[in-house]
C-alpha cells in the first residue's frame, strides 16, 4: 500500500513544484497585463482626448460657418421685414392723411404754415396801425 501512495499525483514533489511554478507564472501574467493595461488605458485616454480635440476643432469650423450663414440669413430677412414694414407705415401714412384731408382736417405742416402766415400778417398789420397813428397825429 505504500507503493501505491508514493505513485500518486498528489504525493508527487515535482509536480507539486510544476503547479506551484505554473500558478506563479499565472499570478505574474496577471499582473503583467494588469499593469499593460492601465498603462494603455492612460495612453488610450490620451488619445481619446486628442482625437475630441480634433473633432472639435473641426466641427468648431463648421458650426461657425453655420451661424455665419444663419445670421446672415436674419439679417438679410430683418432688412426686407423693415423694408416692408416702413413701406405699410408710409402708405398708411398716406391713407390717413388723405381721410383727414377729406373730412377737412389739415396736416400739422399746414396749420403751421397758416400760423407762419398770421404771424407775419398781424406783424405787418401791427406796422400799419402805427403809420396810421402817426399820419393822424401830424
Amino acid at each position: 500500500m505504500s507503493d501505491e501512495n508514493d505513485n500518486k499525483p498528489e504525493n508527487d514533489p515535482q509536480l507539486a513544484a510544476k503547479i506551484k511554478g505554473s500558478a506563479r507564472q499565472i499570478w505574474l501574467a496577471g499582473l503583467g497585463a494588469y499593469t499593460k493595461a492601465e498603462e494603455d488605458t492612460g495612453k488610450f485616454f490620451e488619445r481619446l482626448v486628442q482625437e475630441g480635440e480634433q473633432l472639435e476643432n473641426r466641427t468648431r469650423g463648421v458650426v461657425e460657418k453655420q451661424i455665419r450663414s444663419v445670421e446672415d440669413r436674419v439679417e438679410g430677412v430683418r432688412e426686407r421685414a423693415t423694408g416692408t414694414w416702413d413701406k405699410l407705415e408710409h402708405l398708411f401714412d398716406e391713407r390717413v392723411s388723405g381721410a383727414l384731408r377729406r373730412l377737412g382736417i389739415h396736416r400739422r405742416e399746414d396749420i403751421e404754415g397758416l400760423e407762419k402766415r398770421i404771424e407775419v400778417l398781424e406783424a405787418e398789420l401791427a406796422e400799419l396801425r402805427k403809420n396810421n397813428r402817426s399820419d393822424e397825429e401830424e
